[in-house]
């Protein structure tokens, strides 16, 4: 094989690899991490074989994508560190920016279950400072659990088929960290709001809908009333 037939299949493996990650994250976004492969490949134009040779199991490409959109929120928040020296103007613009973004519909599922208690031992995952609440659907068992992002818990309590983010989330969970306990210093944030709560607000304000303008303003409103809820008030 020539040179330059090399070089222009590895350009292709290159564009073909982009296509697969941009369709997924919009995929993932609009339907939630349930959505088949056959759906992203279809999305990115391309034959689904083409995605299984970059990614062999959809594990490994929803794994992809949780971390990229992990470090693109840390990001978020490191830059809302630095240029707002407010502390409630840094969290607010980093959950606006954040939302704006559609980062809710791709939150790993294990930041929205940080704290949650273990069923087998009553302990949680990660101390009750983190707690999160969870949607539930009816049931006693705990059975249909649901995070915003639409994976699904098993009865058991734990999610099928969850990749985790190691150090990714760690590092997301430190620097959200940063922004709450400025803004809680401050007296802006209710001494009650947590880490988790301000990432759940992230998932939460960020509705899909088939309308991209009626989306971005229902999300901005959503965003209004949340933030509102996680102000705290003048005693009395």
């Amino acid at each position: 094989m020539h040179t330059q037939d090399a070089a222009s299949l590895r350009v292709d493996a290159q564009r073909n690899l982009e296509h697969v990650l941009r369709a997924a994250r919009e995929v993932f976004g609009e339907v939630g991490y349930g959505a088949p492969m056959e759906d992203v490949a279809r999305r990115a134009r391309v034959g689904v074989g083409t995605v299984y040779r970059r990614f062999p199991s959809k594990d490994v490409l929803v794994r992809r994508i949780a971390e990229e959109e992990t470090a693109r929120l840390t990001d978020q928040a490191r830059l809302a560190l630095r240029q707002e020296e407010e502390p409630w103007a840094a969290l607010s613009w980093f959950l606006r920016a954040s939302a704006a973004s559609g980062a809710g519909r791709l939150l790993p599922p294990q930041v929205l279950r940080v704290g949650v208690a273990d069923p087998g031992s009553g302990a949680s995952v990660a101390g009750s400072d983190a707690r999160v609440p969870q949607q539930r659907s009816a049931g006693a068992d705990g059975a249909g659990v649901v995070p915003p992002n639409g994976l699904a818990f098993n009865g058991s309590g734990s999610l099928d088929a969850v990749p985790e983010g190691g150090a990714g989330v760690a590092e997301l969970l430190g620097v959200v960290g940063q922004l709450v306990e400025r803004a809680r210093s401050a007296g802006e944030l209710r001494a009650d709001v947590t880490v988790a709560d301000v990432l759940l607000v992230i998932a939460t304000a960020a509705p899909s809908l088939p309308n991209a303008a009626h989306q971005q303003a229902a999300s901005a409103r959503l965003l209004d009333i949340l933030l509102e809820g996680l102000r705290s008030r003048p005693a009395g």
